[in-house]
């Protein structure tokens, strides 16, 4: 009982649900991290290629779960001028960073991965909150009749 005495106890239960803006914000850190991790591969002049688990039926109708490789698409490109530019999308949409501006422009490839930390730590202290419920907000009036 004198381990247990040096640590914090605490009364807590875990919640049911977190409110939509912190699923908002997982949820787009995670694919920030994606690209984060996409972006280091390429610089390493890696692959990266995450996996996820597929159920299929196999030729006697059984069920049985593979692993494939999941797709992602780069976020930056290269833009007119001949510079780096970086979008920032939550679902199919881009989202706008500033009035009217929707990519970052990036000096070089060296600066990509600390720019997209840089994003991620924004959206996890919730400075793309709006960004992001407008986005979802206009993927839901979508399916409204």
């Amino acid at each position: 009982m004198a381990m247990l005495n040096s640590l914090k106890l605490t009364q807590a239960k875990k919640p049911a649900q977190f409110p939509p803006v912190q699923v908002r914000r997982n949820k787009l850190a995670k694919r920030l991290h994606e690209q984060i991790e996409l972006a280091r591969a390429e610089q390493a002049g890696t692959i990266y290629s995450p996996k996820r688990y597929k159920s299929v039926k196999d030729d006697e109708g059984n069920r049985r779960t593979i692993e494939i490789a999941k797709r992602i698409k780069p976020w930056w490109f290269v833009g007119v001028e001949g510079r780096l530019c970086l979008n920032v999308r939550y679902g199919a949409k881009t989202l706008e960073l500033a009035k009217g501006k929707t990519a970052v422009e990036i000096t070089n490839s060296q600066d990509l991965v600390p720019t997209l930390e840089l994003i991620k730590a924004a959206v996890e202290a919730g400075e793309l909150d709006t960004q992001m419920d407008a986005a979802s907000g206009s993927l839901r009036k979508g399916f409204q009749r």
